[in-house]
């Protein structure tokens, strides 16, 4: 009784899919290749890994605090994105690595909505948007609606900045097709859910791999908490569905009942 239901809801269904790639290629002819001689990198980005988890990589494993939820919120197995494998901590920040662990998930800044460091908010599991021009870039992060403005024309020097800030201070460059920026001023930093951390500077490269692929890289060096500088790599894809946009997640006050809960008028208990 329902197949004819289905063999008029298949014609309609390949017309729906034909208009959304007819519009797709459409926005993509429109999109000019390079503005000011650059790559245009303009667009929706987003990282497809489990690198939020662990940048090493991991074996699937359930969660023992949420059993409740299930298969909900075990953490995936996933390939690290670290060049050669693990990271090169030194001893004392090993052990720091181990009680951020420990203290997981209250501890982790993405727990508390704050913003989560560069390189980390480029490959937290939501989309990000650059807007780029004829002059500075801008990155909009839809996790704690986000954002940050890579300096393109003379280099902000460290010593003229007064404070650090959770996604730091960029400046950028072009390195051919190549927008390298340099990420300083940040504050001490996570690099995912198994307490990988970093308190230094990141040199990022975007490079484009065609229209809808950047393969992005980011170099730590921090000698306090790593016996050498060292580089994780990825591609980012662009989100090419026509009405691809970022939201706003705000969610502040979805961190209140944690960060302030036995100070709330009705405490959490």
């Amino acid at each position: 009784m329902r197949r004819p239901a289905l063999t008029i809801a298949a014609p309609v269904i390949a017309w729906l899919a034909f208009g959304g790639a007819a519009r797709a290629q459409e926005a993509a002819a429109e999109r000019i290749e390079r503005i000011g001689g650059r790559p245009n990198i303009n667009g929706v980005w987003q990282a497809v890994n489990t690198a939020n988890w662990n940048v090493e990589g991991q074996d699937a494993e359930a969660i023992e605090e949420f059993w409740r939820l299930g298969a909900l919120f075990a953490a995936p197995a996933g390939q690290g994105v670290v060049e050669g494998g693990a990271l090169p901590y030194l001893p004392a920040a090993l052990e720091e690595r181990e009680r951020n662990r420990a203290g997981w998930p209250e501890s982790d800044p993405e727990t508390k909505c704050y913003r989560t460091g560069i390189p980390r908010q480029n490959y937290l599991p939501y989309p990000f948007e650059i807007v780029q021009g004829d002059g500075d870039i801008l990155f909009l992060y839809e996790f704690a609606t986000s954002n940050r403005a890579v300096n393109m024309g003379a280099p902000i020097s460290p010593d003229s900045v007064l404070v650090d800030q959770y996604l730091g201070w960029s400046n950028g460059r072009w390195d051919g097709d190549t927008l390298v920026v340099e990420v300083f001023g940040q504050q001490p930093s996570w690099l995912d859910r198994a307490g990988n951390f970093h308190r230094g500077t990141v040199t990022e490269r975007l490079t484009p791999m065609g229209e809808d692929h950047l393969w992005y890289e980011a170099t730590i060096d921090d000698p306090s908490t790593f016996s050498r500088p060292w580089t994780m790599s990825m591609p980012l894809y662009r989100r090419v569905e026509p009405n691809a946009e970022i939201f706003e997640y705000k969610c502040v006050e979805f961190a209140e009942p944690l960060l302030y809960g036995d100070v709330l008028r009705e405490p959490i208990e």
